[in-house]
């Protein structure tokens, strides 16, 4: 009996060593754009901070940018570059603003593994700002894809 209640309990200790506790898969490119975190937290608030540059995310429907339908742009907060537009929004009924596409080129890809489970996180192409994460439950007659950006990373630029 002692026998298999110490091979029970290597068992365990060897088993709780499980996905759920690898850290988030970092990116290993040199994005164009770097700062020091002293330098992010005095471009940022706290919140764009937090969000962009350590991963978080904010409050799903919280953001203005979630109900914006008028054309244009959505930029990187951090360094302004172009990422959605407006014609490719859509209302996922998720509370973030949703993309069936991204410009192609300005955004990269990372896993991350934060739930225990592999996603697919986005990034500023330009910065590295983390900007939300791609899910394939997008609108079918389009790309099938939803980008779930957290507003806070945007800045909306209107059409001219």
């Amino acid at each position: 009996m002692n026998k298999i209640l110490v091979a029970l309990s290597i068992f365990l200790v060897f088993s709780c060593n499980s996905s759920a506790q690898k850290k988030k898969t970092e990116t290993k490119k040199i994005f164009e754009i770097t700062k020091t975190k002293t330098e992010w937290k005095a471009q940022l608030s706290a919140t764009e901070y937090y969000v962009l540059r350590e991963a978080g995310t904010e409050r799903a429907f919280s953001s203005a940018l979630n109900n914006n339908k008028k054309a244009g742009t959505y930029v990187c907060k951090a360094c302004e570059t172009p990422l959605f537009k407006s014609e490719n929004k859509f209302d996922s009924g998720s509370g973030w603003p949703s993309f069936d596409q991204d410009i192609k080129g300005n955004v990269d890809f990372s896993t991350d593994y934060d739930l225990g489970y592999a996603r697919t996180e986005e990034h500023c192409g330009t910065c590295g700002g983390h900007l939300g994460h791609v899910f394939n439950d997008g609108p079918k007659n389009t790309t099938g894809m939803r980008h779930c950006i957290n507003g806070v990373s945007l800045t909306f630029v209107p059409e001219k």
